[in-house]
């Protein structure tokens, strides 16, 4: 593409075409852009487009942000994919994007930096190693003007923030040392001239907002920088960066204050960033740090006291009450609070005021369910008041335990009496009060377990008994819903505490209840609690609290519940209720059967009416997560269900696959797998999968990372179920075709030999015969071209199976037949050393089974390699005592789908439509060892005496456990 007029309004309209609201104008230009993405100068052409100010702002920020995204694509090249950015584009970029970024417009210039960061990740410093030096050059040459200031300091921001999340590694450090030596006195510097600036421009409104703009990003760069480590430079120069941080915790600028009691203004940014920062410093450096620290204990302690309730100072709070946390949390400073005097007026001034139900939470919980339910009970609250105040007491508690809770234990009466006098008037107080009491007694937990340990100082069960148990079996309409919610909350939270049988159990059909909520936060709280109960173990075993004839009389209200969730006005896709579905399923499993006509309708109506628009993926994962449970439970039971299963779910897969339903793709894969997979042997297979395969093998499928584990069990699940149809219809060349596409991948290679050894095991020698040489010639110039661990290990057990399978003298004509002397390489290079490195019972068993299979050869016996027979066997005897982990859990009911590896990342998982394992010796070789033993036996009869000298050149470790063997199997070699 040049670099020209035309060119630029060309994209200057499918630019514009982007932002049209109309699909059929945006999606084609979407499209066309996507597809000039590896033209030459792509890239230049639109940093050009963002350079002329002719062009309205609108569509250079639309040029701004198509360029941000095709760097966040594209800049990174990973080892399997194509690189669409060429080398000269790369360096252009790096030379014109810092000047264009600086003279942009604000809107532009974020974009842009961004950009800088994503570029800089990947390339700072060995790459753009001028990159440092060019932005302290302009930030030292504009004369004080801020707009170049900020725009360096975003960018600095952008490419340093990383810092404070990174693992530590010696590329990090010396990274980091770079950027210290060149940028940290520089950027001290030019903090130093800005806080003197807000001094001198202190009755200048605009002047003001610029330059606490720079004060901002200062300190949140000061963050980044010290996160990992305390640089020598800032050891140095702590006390002009605490001293400039403690005045400017005491400004009070009235002009930079806001009406916007939401947003926070630049003044509340800045000093929740630096509570941030002194917080890091009491936490890592306190050693460096004391001598700030009472001083700065005062500072907060001040600012929290003159802090209104209005939401825009929610994280200033925050950070503060954080702060204070850090300092309670380390014992050399606890005589700072041990005076009752200050407790108490922690407690009555900080922590209490801190935990109130607030207006705006109520606006919250009743116009944003969806952030409230997000912050209270997903963890994500960490910026929140209460978030913050819970972790004071609980800081608070680990030294001052009994003299807290004898304070707040007052106030806790003191509220509940409040509301028991006027509920309608003071449920606030309630609220308040459970709360406080939660964060009293919680002392340890997880998201799985809940609450693990809790203060010995506080009756949970009398609590829940006294107080809880009346918001949850209130059945007045106008009852508090806040109230309900806690209530649910307080049963989640506390579930392992409180007594199954006698209060958990009875408490079933009341929670059910609270599904027809008309109110989300409620009726989702209860979907929660539902799902959250269910996966109550016994112990550390995994067996469910919640028995099947606990809930055997509620299935009918709790289905019908859960589902009817979903009619209710924003909870029609409500993750919570479909997480509930499928845990009751699981835990159900046989007896969900009698319900299949009432859950499967309601199902698949909800899979096609997400299907048009995609927009929850937790709800759509926990939705084929409960169709795999009914496949799985309803095939297992009646075989002819699965053909009912395939009527009501092909039309709706047919139309995800049709309209390229992306986000549906993978789960579709795995559900047809499922069904495929259930089919007995000598079912025939219906018309519609074969006339689907074709479709399957599309290059466009297999170009998406996401598809290509499902798919390629798909295909081995058809290769399994239609081997014939597939020979017969010529599609062969074209799996094998996907194959050589895998195992080109360092990625997917192992997905290749998945597919081959489907074709082994289903189809038969003479079929396969043909391809085997041109198979191995492409293993064999991957093994040299491309060579890792996980290509070996794939090699090993490829090589093992196919001496099994055709015999191991026929993988060595085979072998031989392609480089002479090729399969003693093989044995002396790949098998002895590499063979321990397998992983998996099965995958070494079938190692363990072909390297059997291979010791029997004469070439290892009497032949050229007869020096490597007691060297193979050593490594087999040392691959049968490696350990191996098998620590899995059996039953799935329990697993967090959350937290399985590949869930919503490049492939989404189905936990309950997990493949089952296939035996490729079909159950003939029950112990591996066994089989080593008995074949070496019938090899000392074949050998007469050969065996007993061979056997005794490993070592006598080795020996020792091949004895063992021996024995076993009543087997002897002399």
């Amino acid at each position: 593409m040049e670099i020209n007029d035309t060119n630029v309004q060309v994209l200057v309209g499918f630019l514009q075409q982007t932002m049209s609201p109309d699909a059929n104008i945006r999606r084609p230009a979407e499209k066309y852009l996507e597809s000039i993405e590896s033209n030459a100068n792509y890239p230049i052409l639109l940093l050009t487009l963002i350079d002329k100010k002719e062009i309205d702002l609108v569509t250079r920020v639309a040029g701004a942000i198509t360029f941000k995204n095709f760097v966040k694509r594209n800049w990174r090249c990973d080892d399997d994919s194509v690189d669409k950015i060429s080398e000269n584009d790369r360096k252009m970029v790096r030379s014109l994007i810092i000047g264009l970024m600086l003279k942009s417009e604000e809107l532009v210039q974020k974009q842009l930096s961004e950009a800088v960061s994503i570029i800089g990740r990947e390339d700072f410093p060995a790459k753009w190693p001028n990159l440092l030096d060019e932005m302290i050059s302009r930030m030292q040459s504009c004369g004080g003007d801020f707009s170049i200031i900020n725009g360096i300091l975003q960018t600095a921001h952008s490419l340093f923030k990383r810092y404070r999340h990174e693992f530590k590694s010696q590329e990090l450090w010396s990274e980091i040392k770079y950027v210290l030596d060149n940028f940290a006195k520089p950027f001290t510097d030019l903090f130093t001239a800005t806080v003197a600036l807000a001094k001198t421009h202190a009755n200048n409104p605009a002047g003001l907002k610029i330059i606490f703009s720079s004060l901002v990003l200062c300190a949140k760069i000061f963050q980044s920088l010290n996160a990992q480590d305390l640089p020598e430079f800032f050891e140095d120069n702590i006390s002009i960066w605490m001293t400039h941080f403690a005045e400017l915790l005491a400004v009070d600028h009235k002009c930079l204050q806001t009406d916007d009691e939401e947003e926070a203004g630049l003044l509340e940014q800045l000093k929740s960033q630096i509570c941030d920062n002194i917080s890091m410093y009491a936490q890592k450096y306190h050693d460096e740090f004391q001598n700030f620290l009472p001083n700065f204990v005062q500072s907060v302690w001040t600012l929290l006291s003159t802090i209104g309730l209005q939401p825009k100072y929610d994280i200033l709070v925050s950070n503060s009450i954080r702060f204070i946390s850090t300092v309670v949390d380390r014992p050399q400073y606890s005589k700072l609070f041990e005076d009752p005097n200050v407790l108490d007026s922690f407690c009555a001034k900080v922590i209490i005021p801190n935990m109130q139900f607030r207006d705006s939470d109520e606006e919250m919980f009743q116009d944003n369910p969806e952030e409230y339910i997000r912050r209270d009970i997903e963890g994500s609250d960490t910026d929140t008041r209460r978030r913050a105040a819970c972790d004071l007491v609980k800081a608070l508690s680990r030294y001052f335990e009994a003299q807290i809770t004898h304070i707040f234990s007052q106030y806790i009466q003191k509220m509940l009496a409040d509301f028991a006098a006027n509920p309608k008037k003071n449920w606030k107080n309630k609220d308040a009060a459970i709360y406080l009491v939660t964060a009293l007694s919680v002392k340890g937990s997880t998201v799985r377990t809940g609450t693990t340990q809790t203060s010995e100082l506080v009756n949970i069960v009398e609590f829940y008994t006294n107080v809880i148990k009346q918001d949850l079996d209130d059945t007045n309409p106008d009852y508090p819903p806040v109230l309900k919610a806690d209530a649910l909350k307080y049963i989640m939270t506390f579930r392992n505490q409180l007594p199954l049988e006698e209060l958990i159990v009875p408490a079933l059909p009341t929670i059910i209840a609270h599904l027809a909520s008309p109110n989300i936060v409620v009726h989702s709280y209860a979907a929660h609690a539902i799902e959250r109960l269910l996966t109550m173990r016994e112990g550390s075993s995994n067996v469910a609290r919640i028995k099947v004839s606990y809930i055997q009389n509620l299935v009918t209200p709790l289905i019908s519940g859960l589902f009817n969730v979903f009619n209710f006005e924003g909870s029609n896709e409500n993750q919570y209720a479909m997480k509930a579905v499928m845990r009751t399923l699981s835990l159900l499993q046989a007896h969900t059967i009698p319900y299949f006509d009432q859950i499967l309708p309601r199902m698949t109506q909800k899979l096609t009416q997400t299907a048009k628009n995609p927009s929850k993926p937790h709800f759509n994962h926990y939705l084929f997560e409960s169709l795999s449970i009914c496949i799985k439970v309803g095939s297992q039971a009646h075989e002819e269900s699965i053909a009912t299963f395939e009527n009501i779910l092909f039309p709706v897969f047919q139309q995800i696959l049709e309209q390229d339903v992306q986000e549906f793709m993978p789960y579709t894969f795995q559900i047809l797998s499922l069904l495929l997979e259930a089919r007995k042997p000598d079912t025939p297979v219906p018309d519609h999968y074969i006339q689907l395969f074709p479709a399957l093998l599309a290059p466009l499928l297999w170009d998406r990372p996401a598809n290509i584990h499902p798919l390629v069990r798909l295909l081995q699940a058809y290769i399994e179920k239609c081997s014939r149809q597939i020979v017969e219809s010529g599609k062969l060349e074209a799996l094998l075709g996907v194959f050589q596409k895998l195992i080109a991948s360092k990625t997917n290679d192992h997905e290749g030999f998945y597919l081959l050894q489907a074709l082994m095991e289903n189809l038969s020698g003479d079929i396969l015969a043909p391809y085997w040489n041109r198979v191995l010639i492409l293993l064999f110039s991957r093994l040299t071209s491309s060579k890792t661990v996980k290509f070996i290990r794939s090699l090993l057990i490829f090589l093992s199976l196919f001496a099994y399978k055709y015999g191991a003298q026929n993988l060595v004509t085979l072998i031989e037949s392609i480089q002479v002397n090729m399969f003693i390489m093989v044995i002396e290079r790949l098998y002895i050393p590499e063979v321990q490195k397998v992983s998996g019972t099965l995958e070494r068993k079938i190692c363990a089974v072909g390297m059997t299979e291979i010791l029997k050869l004469p070439v290892l016996i009497e032949g050229a390699a007869q020096h490597l027979w007691s060297n193979m066997l050593q490594s087999l005897i040392a691959l049968f005592e490696l350990p191996e982990d098998d620590s899995i859990p059996e039953d799935e009911h329990f697993i967090e789908i959350e937290d399985t590896p590949g869930y919503q990342a490049s492939y989404a998982q189905l936990v309950f439509a997990g493949k089952k394992e296939v035996d490729p010796f079909k159950g003939t070789i029950p112990d591996a060892k066994a089989y080593l033993a008995v074949q070496l036996g019938q090899l000392a009869q074949k050998y007469p005496g050969r065996l007993p000298g061979l056997v005794s050149a490993i070592e006598s470790a080795a020996q020792t456990h091949l004895h063992g063997y021996l024995v076993s199997a009543n087997v002897s070699l002399a």
